[in-house]
């Protein structure tokens, strides 16, 4: 049998960084870890049956896990109109234009990544869009994909004009005589949406042979999908992963996380046992259920404990009763929405904790992020402690209070480290409407690690890179490395090796891959290779590192 010896690099173990240790895998398994020097572990592995690795003083560490990602959201716009590479309006238009020319046959045009700061207030109009797509409907996402921009023609295929009523969950953009000028947030989607033709099982299933492809060359080799089932205008991407598995083409590790329907309460539970129950495969299952909770601060849609404030000047004091600068529609003292009732979000926690399921809840605002711990206390008090491993992805805005609570229930905190940074979504879009206090509450990573919380890491691609290097820059320096803006709240900045801990062993543990997320003998060998050792160089650059190979089980699945 080959073993696999790696070598003249540094190791981090998921937890330590180990400088001229060496690593040796046989059978997909780590069988020696160690300082390279060290005969006992070593001195036998060179020969015929030894494949030498050398690191070129890089960095080998545990394969990434990103613990709440879309893969086939994002491999699907991928090989659509994708526009998350561009900026501004004009060349925004110009990419559009020209995937409408090269496209003369598809029916709608569809796609998304569309930037907030790149229209005034954040909503694109339908009129912008119509310039560009002519007569056909156009349905194209926003990067964060919590609203939508449509043209005319989906807007009146849909029917929506000024009496068309707000969805409970959801909101349309209007004039000032009430007609849809073409951004429709969150549950509002779906009135364009649901005429959208069905993305096919095929196209599916190359999405996400396309999407596991691009992770892997980042250097991941497992992840949490973080919906599995119908969503906005995506049909269930369950049947793909399947094909994959069956056909032993999924060569990474997945755990899915099986949509909640906020329309429905606790009768879907029979159907998400049998569900989970259905998908048990090497490399995949469905150990968890996720639940959003609220939207986002740009749309006004996060829930906050108090209002949202009604001037674009830090400075000046909340108005009570008065608009919330948030668009038409959204009411007076807009506190955001809980998409499940609070007091219905504890029974059903409760319910899915006492059926073995892990609950992944989306919570961005500090309400969001109180009720989903509530409700997670009210599970404990209920069910009694367990390994179920629930954790709440985002945490934007997390009220000072909370901080230790997730310490004490056992709740993980899932990192979507590359919104912590100053930039126009954030400047223009956000903090205007926190205020100066709960501006300082955002993205609190250092505090909820100094808390005790366990730290999990993932990007919420395609609404961000997947890209866990670019990420684990912002951990540790609260800013991109561009040099264009300062550190955001640098007081929250993790310390390297804790970074690359959430991503690889904190993420690894919330999946229950309990094998891997770790360098050490006996557990199995999914590990990356960086092609240099970030801990040596300047803290401001580690994102410039790259991945140049990437191992599941001892097989190499993307570089040499």
């Amino acid at each position: 049998m080959i073993t696999t010896l790696f070598t003249n690099g540094t190791v981090f173990d998921g937890r330590t960084q180990h400088p001229d240790w060496s690593v040796a895998v046989q059978g997909g398994r780590i069988t020696a870890a160690g300082p390279a020097g060290d005969g006992r572990l070593f001195a036998d592995l060179r020969g015929p049956a030894t494949e030498v690795i050398d690191l070129r003083g890089g960095l080998l560490l545990p394969g990434f896990v990103d613990a709440h990602v879309h893969p086939v959201q994002g491999g699907l716009e991928r090989a659509r109109c994708d526009l998350s590479p561009v900026s501004g309006r004009e060349a925004t238009l110009a990419t559009i234009a020209a995937y409408v020319e090269a496209h003369p046959d598809v029916e709608w045009i569809l796609g998304g990544g569309w930037h907030q700061p790149d229209y005034p207030g954040g909503t694109p109009t339908a009129a912008d869009l119509d310039l560009v797509t002519g007569d056909r409907p156009a349905f194209l996402v926003n990067a964060d994909h919590h609203g939508a921009w449509a043209n005319s023609r989906a807007l009146a295929l849909a029917g929506l004009d000024a009496r068309t009523p707000d969805p409970a969950d959801g909101r349309i953009e209007r004039d000032h005589d009430g007609n849809p000028t073409g951004t429709l947030h969150e549950g509002a989607m779906d009135l364009v949406g649901r005429l959208v033709p069905p993305t096919t099982h095929e196209e599916q299933v190359a999405a996400l042979v396309e999407a596991q492809a691009y992770l892997h060359s980042m250097g991941v080799t497992g992840w949490q999908d973080a919906i599995l089932g119908d969503y906005a205008n995506l049909s269930d991407s369950t049947p793909a992963y399947v094909e994959l598995a069956r056909a032993g083409r999924l060569t990474a590790r997945v755990n899915g996380a099986l949509w909640w329907r906020r329309d429905r309460g606790a009768e879907q539970i029979p159907e998400l046992i049998e569900r989970r129950d259905a998908l048990r495969f090497p490399r995949l299952r469905a150990g968890s259920v996720k639940i959003m909770q609220d939207g986002v601060v740009e749309n006004f849609t996060a829930g906050l404990l108090d209002p949202y404030w009604t001037s674009s000047d830090p400075t000046a004091a909340p108005r009570p009763g008065a608009g919330c600068g948030c668009g038409s529609g959204s009411g007076s003292a807009n506190v955001g929405l809980s998409f499940v009732d609070p007091l219905a979000l504890r029974d059903h926690v409760t319910a899915l904790d006492a059926a073995g399921f892990q609950v992944h809840v989306h919570a961005i605002g500090d309400r969001a992020v109180r009720e989903a711990l509530d409700a997670f206390e009210a599970a404990r008090s209920a069910n009694g402690d367990s390994d179920l491993r629930h954790h709440i992805a985002h945490l934007q805005v997390v009220h000072p209070e909370d901080l230790g609570r997730f310490a004490a229930l056992g709740v993980a905190a899932n990192l979507q480290a590359l919104w912590a940074v100053h930039e126009p979504q954030m400047d223009e879009l956000t903090i205007p409407f926190l205020g100066p206090e709960r501006t300082r509450w955002q993205y609190p990573f250092g505090a909820l690690a100094r808390s005790g919380a366990r730290l999990a890491a993932g990007s919420d691609w395609p609404v961000s890179s997947p890209d866990p290097l670019a990420a684990v820059q912002v951990a540790v320096n609260r800013h991109t490395g561009d040099g264009e803006y300062e550190a955001f709240l640098p007081e929250q900045a993790l310390d390297l090796a804790t970074a690359l801990a959430a991503y690889t062993a904190g993420s690894a543990w919330v999946n229950h891959a309990d094998e891997t997320g770790r360098i050490a003998p006996g557990l199995l060998a999914d590990l990356a290779v960086l092609d240099r050792d970030p801990f040596a160089g300047p803290m401001e650059e580690i994102g410039s590192a790259r991945v140049v190979a990437t191992f599941v089980e001892g097989e190499c699945v993307y570089g040499t």
